[in-house]
C-alpha cells in the first residue's frame, strides 16, 4: 500500500468532537454510502473488517486501524463485512483551516493561512493508521462514550478533554518530536529567535549561531511551523509589540525599538498590514473595550 495522506489541522483552534458511538455489523452488514456530510468522520476498528472507500481510494480496516473519512468527499462501502465487526466512529469537525496533503512535511500554503496566530501549530493526524497503541485508545473512546450520555453540562468539557488526549496520541509531531533532527533545528530557531528579537537579526547570523545553512533551517521551519524564520520573527516582534502597547504608555518609536525594528515608520506599515490597523487604533481599540 501507498504511504498514506495527512490531514493538518491548523491549531488554534484545535478540532472539537461533536458526537461519537460504536456500532456491530453481522456478516453481511456494510456501511452507508454518503456524500459531502459536512463533518469529519472517524473509524477505529476493534473486532473484524471494514471495507471502505473515499472517492478513488480504499482500505480493509481490521483490528487496531483507524481511518478519517473528509467532510467533503464521497464515502462508501466496498463491500459487505465478512465476519462480525465492531468499530467505533467519531465525527469531529474543526472551525481553523486544514488540508490533505500525501507529503510528510507540515509546509502549509500561504494561500491557505488566513489568520494572524504568531506560532500555529499543525497537527498532523495520518488519514489510515495502524495504531500503536488501539487498547489506549479504545479507552478514550469508552469514556467518550459513557460521557454522551451524561447531561450535556457536565458532559461537554469530558468530551473535548477526552478527545484531545486522542488528537495527541494520534498527531504524528508527537511521536518525531524527540527524534526528529528537523524538529529540534527548527525549535532551536525558535529559542534563538525569541531570545534575540530585540536585535537584528540576520540570515548570515543564524546560520553562524545554528551551524547550518540557511536554507536548511528555512526548510525545517517551514516543515515544522509552517514559517520561514523571519516571518516567524515578525511575528513574534508583533505579538510583543502588541503587549506593550496595551500594558505600557510608551511612544510608538520607543515601542518598535524595544521590539527590534529599527524604522518606527517600517514597524507602522508592517503592524497595520497584519493587523488591518495602525498600532495606535490597536491601543485605542482594546483599551477602550478593556
Amino acid at each position: 500500500m501507498s504511504p498514506t495522506p495527512y490531514l493538518l489541522f491548523q491549531a488554534p483552534p484545535l478540532p472539537y468532537v461533536l458526537e461519537c458511538g460504536r456500532t456491530d455489523y453481522r456478516a453481511g452488514d456494510q456501511h452507508p454510502n454518503r456524500h459531502n456530510i459536512g463533518i469529519f468522520d472517524l473509524l477505529f476498528v476493534q473486532t473484524g473488517a471494514l471495507y471502505i472507500g473515499e472517492e478513488a481510494a480504499r482500505w480493509t480496516l481490521e483490528p487496531g486501524h483507524m481511518l478519517l473519512l473528509r467532510p467533503d468527499a464521497w464515502h462508501y462501502s466496498v463491500r459487505a463485512c465478512e465476519t462480525d465487526t465492531r468499530f467505533y466512529w467519531l465525527h469531529m469537525q474543526t472551525a481553523g483551516s486544514w488540508i490533505e496533503t500525501e507529503s510528510e512535511t507540515l509546509d502549509w500554503p500561504a494561500t491557505e493561512r488566513t489568520d494572524r496566530y504568531m506560532t500555529p501549530y499543525v497537527c498532523q493526524i495520518p488519514k489510515y493508521s495502524q495504531l500503536a497503541h488501539p487498547e489506549s485508545v479504545y479507552t478514550l473512546l469508552d469514556t467518550l462514550l459513557q460521557a454522551s450520555s451524561e447531561p450535556q453540562t457536565s458532559a461537554f468539557w469530558l468530551q473535548q478533554s477526552t478527545f484531545v488526549q486522542l488528537l495527541h496520541m494520534l498527531d504524528m509531531r508527537r511521536l518525531t518530536n524527540q527524534t526528529s533532527p528537523v524538529v529540534t533545528l527548527a525549535e532551536q530557531t525558535e529559542a534563538y529567535l525569541k531570545h534575540h528579537f530585540r536585535s537584528e537579526i540576520t540570515n548570515e547570523q543564524l546560520s553562524q549561531a545554528l551551524h547550518f545553512h540557511y536554507n536548511y533551517i528555512t526548510r525545517c521551519m517551514k516543515q515544522v511551523y509552517g514559517l520561514t524564520p523571519m516571518e516567524y520573527l515578525l511575528r513574534y516582534r508583533l505579538e510583543q509589540a502588541k503587549l506593550l502597547l496595551l500594558r505600557t504608555d510608551s511612544q510608538i518609536g520607543h515601542i518598535a525599538e524595544q521590539v527590534g525594528f529599527d524604522s518606527a515608520a517600517y514597524f507602522t506599515r508592517r503592524f497595520t498590514q497584519e493587523e488591518g490597523m495602525s498600532p495606535s487604533q490597536y491601543r485605542k481599540r482594546y483599551l477602550h473595550e478593556l
